[in-house]
């Protein structure tokens, strides 16, 4: 594959992940453990609709990746509310992370390949 064809691939691929955590996992509730954790770490009393907004956020994030504005302000953006969301759940909500510890590296990981789509590919490719 050459440099335009992965990035493209990679543009969908991340958009994708945060349309399914956003839609599904939080606008409709299909994975209740993030709305448990919204309650645990911003109030009980409010988890389900500050997970709804926090699921439309990420919607709109992927929109925001997909429309192609802005690209390196998007993934800096990316990358702090990924490794923020990340610290905070390994520090206070730990045992409700479906990968325990694990999941920062998983956080990780997609930082990288942000940061890699947005600084490494995105220079290398033709206009």
């Amino acid at each position: 594959m050459n440099n335009p064809t992965v990035h493209k691939v990679l543009t969908y691929l991340i958009a994708v992940v945060w349309f399914i955590n956003g839609l599904f996992c939080k606008v409709l509730n299909l994975v209740p453990r993030h709305q448990e954790i919204v309650g645990r770490i911003l109030s009980e009393d409010y988890s389900r609709p500050l997970t709804f907004a926090i699921g439309l956020a990420e919607i709109g994030m992927g929109i925001w990746i997909l429309s192609g504005f802005k690209p390196r302000l998007n993934a800096i953006v990316q990358i702090l509310v990924v490794t923020i969301m990340n610290i905070l759940e390994f520090i206070l909500v730990q045992n409700l992370l479906l990968w325990g510890k694990f999941n920062a590296l998983f956080a990780f990981l997609f930082v990288l390949i942000v940061y890699f789509h947005a600084y490494h590919l995105r220079n290398r490719i033709k206009p």
